[in-house]
C-alpha cells in the first residue's frame, strides 16, 4: 500500500507491516501503546520507553549515528524516523534500500495527525483513534493558569532557547505560558539578550541537556526576579502516547 508521510512524500509499505524500525524515542513509545511489541524489531540506544524493550530490542544506533550493517540485518519492512531528529544523509541511505516514513512535528496538532498516520500505516487505526480520544480529554483537564512570560532552554553554552514553530512552543501555549521569545525554532542567546528578555518564569529541560540546580543557581545570579524551575523535558517535548501523561504533569509544576 502507498502512504503520505509529513514530508508529503509516497512510501509504499507491505502492509501490514511485521519489521519495524524506529528512529525516535517518542514514537518508539507510541508504537509500544498501539500494541505493536512483535512487530518492532529495532530501536535506538535512546528510546529509554518502554523499559521492557531497552534490553530486548535490537539498538541500531543513535538518532543522528544509524548502525546501517545491523539494520541490513534486521530486513525491515518499515522504517519511521523524523525530520528534526534524525539526519538527512542517514535517512537518504535507508530509503534507497526501505521504506522510510518521515514525521514532521511543530504543533500539537502535527503529533495527533502522525499518531493516526502511524496508526493506519501499522494497522492500528483504532488504537490511534481511541489514544487521541484519550490525549484531547486529558488536555481539557489542564488548570487555567494567570498568564506568565516564560523561557524555556534546552542547552547552555551556548543557551540556547525554544522559540515559535516548535511542538514545545505549542505544549507552553497549551498550558498558558507565554513564550517570551518571538523567533523561530531554536535560537541561541547570549546572556545580554537574555536579561533583555526579561522573563518572569525560566523552565530548565532536563533534555537534551540534563540542567541540575547548579545551573538554576547560575541563571539565578544573571536574572534574580525570574522563578526558575527544572522541568522533565519528556513532558514538553515527546510527541506521542506520552502526551497522556503530560496535562497531569503541567497541573502539578508551581511557580
Amino acid at each position: 500500500m502507498v502512504f503520505k508521510d509529513q514530508l508529503h512524500r509516497e512510501v509504499q509499505v507491505r502492509f501490514p507491516p511485521n519489521r519495524i524500525i524506529s528512529l525516535v524515542p517518542s514514537q518508539t513509545e507510541l508504537l509500544f501503546y498501539l500494541g505493536l511489541s512483535d512487530q518492532v524489531v529495532g530501536i535506538t540506544k535512546f528510546c529509554v520507553h518502554p523499559t521492557a524493550w531497552i534490553n530486548t530490542k535490537t539498538k541500531v544506533g543513535g538518532t543522528k549515528n544509524f548502525r546501517f550493517d545491523i539494520i541490513d540485518q534486521l530486513e525491515p519492512d518499515l522504517i519511521i524516523g523524523n525530520k528534526e531528529e534524525n539526519y538527512l544523509d542517514g535517512i537518504s541511505t535507508l530509503e534507497k534500500q526501505y521504506p522510510v516514513w518521515m514525521s514532521d512535528i511543530s504543533s500539537i496538532e502535527d503529533s495527533i495527525n502522525m499518531i493516526l498516520s502511524i496508526g493506519k500505516l501499522t494497522d492500528r487505526e483504532s488504537e490511534a483513534n481511541k489514544l487521541i480520544e484519550e490525549i484531547e480529554t486529558n488536555f481539557g483537564q489542564i488548570v487555567n493558569r494567570k498568564p506568565i512570560r516564560a523561557l524555556y532552554l534546552i542547552w547552555k553554552a551556548p543557551w540556547i532557547a525554544v522559540g515559535k514553530d516548535t511542538f514545545i512552543h505549542s505544549m507552553l501555549s497549551k498550558m498558558g505560558v507565554l513564550n517570551v521569545v518571538e523567533t523561530l525554532r531554536y535560537p541561541t542567546l547570549s546572556e545580554s539578550q537574555l536579561i533583555e528578555l526579561a522573563p518572569e518564569l525560566i523552565l530548565l529541560s532536563s533534555e537534551p541537556y540534563p540542567f541540575k540546580t547548579n545551573h538554576v543557581d547560575a541563571l539565578q545570579a544573571l536574572l534574580p526576579r525570574a522563578k526558575i524551575v527544572l522541568v522533565d523535558g519528556e513532558m514538553f517535548s515527546w510527541y506521542g502516547s506520552r502526551m497522556l501523561l503530560a496535562p497531569q504533569y503541567f497541573n502539578s509544576l508551581h511557580w
